[in-house]
């Protein structure tokens, strides 16, 4: 992985361990096998590094060098979901586009994006946003709409 790896955002990097014939080959110090005895696939670096009490700079020279000996390999990295408050202005605002029927269009919406609503990751965002805009019928009511989410977008930081 080396320089393209995404460990500038250590924290949400969930990695795990490789099965590995012979371990006992390895040089592995004491930082590197604190590190490789919690990787699980399912913890992120974060929750880690804080357990192990390692500063962020000593995770990511251990890390690396477990990459490059080719015993843990990216797992998946933590994407955030979206708040009930972002879900609740959303629905606010696409009622006052299309009406009563909001709720259930943004519950297929969400379902066509294979997603749910208690868990539903910020990347994703504008695509729901333009996706439920599409459906919008009056071209004001869909420019506002999206000049509404795009605003409340960059108020909650995502």
């Amino acid at each position: 992985m080396g320089e393209n790896t995404p460990l500038d955002n250590l924290g949400s990097i969930v990695l795990k361990r490789i099965v590995v014939k012979d371990l006992g080959k390895f040089s592995l110090d004491g930082q590197m096998l604190s590190i490789l005895m919690e990787l699980d696939g399912e913890k992120d670096m974060a929750a880690i590094s804080g357990k192990l009490g390692m500063d962020r700079e000593t995770v990511k020279q251990s890390v690396n060098s477990l990459l490059k000996l080719g015993i843990i390999e990216l797992s998946h990295q933590k994407v955030s979901s979206v708040g009930k408050e972002f879900f609740q202005f959303l629905y606010q605002q696409f009622s006052l586009a299309v009406g009563p029927i909001a709720r259930i269009l943004i519950e297929d919406a969400v379902q066509d994006l294979g997603q749910t609503l208690d868990r539903f990751p910020v990347n994703l965002i504008a695509e729901l946003v333009d996706l439920l805009a599409r459906q919008i019928r009056k071209e004001e009511k869909g420019v506002m709409f999206r000049q509404n989410m795009l605003k409340k977008i960059k108020e909650l930081g995502l």
